[in-house]
């Protein structure tokens, strides 16, 4: 039947990201022991661990959009990516910060009949993909602060969680060797880019199940957002130092210009987690219907 022909589908999916995160953690152990003996990078990890940045952004285009099914597809897809780019404990970050998310989401969830809402829905039958009405988005209360404080918390928290801004100035290329071994600036840079923003992709993904649980207006949301980024650069304004040494110098500007980036940054990411959250490819469809 269809219904067992989508869940074999599905199946294949989630079976293949358990695989590929297998493979990264085999891979990281495999390339820091080759290089450790002086072999080199192996062509094989280095060819697995490209195939494996690139599928972490197809592959979850693929699942279903239901709520669960298509965060969990999400965080197992960056965090292979995610492994391939660690060194040491930070890999156990992302872990920890989606059950940070789901615990949010679950706690959200639960509130969501306080806010005037009759009909409180199963986060397993919630899809990111339902066509919402403008009709039906309910208006500001004061819990929606608390989700755009937290939302903002979050995103600091992703960003200051393995480290502090001096981490980026300082960058180990040993979290690359997976990847290359030979000195590319450009290239290394991306890929620490990347490495970076996967923890502020798993807290707008986490954002965008709340926005869909709790029936709230993505525009609304981000008004509070920006006057609580507004609030943050004020305060950072005024912790701006001209005098001491140029680490405090150049970490207090530091902190003043990531929080009036802020807003156009939120943008970006929200733009991303739209695209990974709401859209599918229906590969086996179209096979489907060539072959018969």
């Amino acid at each position: 039947s269809k219904n067992k022909y989508l869940h074999h589908k599905d199946l294949k999916i989630y079976l293949f990201q358990l695989l590929s995160l297998v493979a990264s953690t085999h891979i990281v152990n495999s390339t820091h022991s080759s290089l450790q003996s002086k072999q080199g990078l192996p062509i094989i990890n280095q060819v697995i661990s490209w195939m494996t940045l690139v599928s972490s952004l197809i592959v979850p285009l693929l699942s279903p959009t239901f709520l669960f099914l298509r965060l969990l597809s999400i965080f197992l897809s960056l965090m292979s990516t995610y492994l391939l780019l660690s060194t040491g404990y930070e890999a156990l970050f992302p872990l920890a910060l989606a059950l940070l998310m789901f615990v949010w989401i679950g706690m959200e969830q639960e509130t969501i009949q306080q806010h005037g809402i009759s009909f409180k829905p199963k986060l397993s039958v919630l899809s990111f993909s339902c066509p919402t009405d403008i009709t039906q988005f309910r208006p500001l209360n004061v819990d929606d602060i608390r989700r755009a404080f937290f939302f903002v918390f979050f995103i600091v928290t992703a960003f200051f969680g393995t480290g502090n801004i001096a981490s980026i100035n300082s960058f180990d290329p040993t979290s690359v060797y997976c990847f290359l071994t030979v000195f590319s600036p450009f290239l290394m840079g991306g890929l620490l880019l990347w490495k970076i923003a996967i923890p502020f992709v798993l807290v707008s993904c986490a954002f965008e199940a709340i926005q869909v649980t709790t029936q709230l207006s993505s525009k609304r949301l981000f008004l509070i957002v920006l006057v609580i980024s507004d609030i943050m650069a004020l305060h950072f304004f005024f912790l701006v130092k001209d005098y001491g040494s140029w680490l405090d110098i150049g970490t207090s500007i530091s902190h003043y210009v990531i929080v009036m980036s802020f807003t156009i940054f939120l943008m970006l990411l929200s733009g991303v987690a739209q695209l990974l959250t709401t859209k599918r490819l229906e590969l086996w469809e179209e096979t489907k219907r060539h072959s018969l």
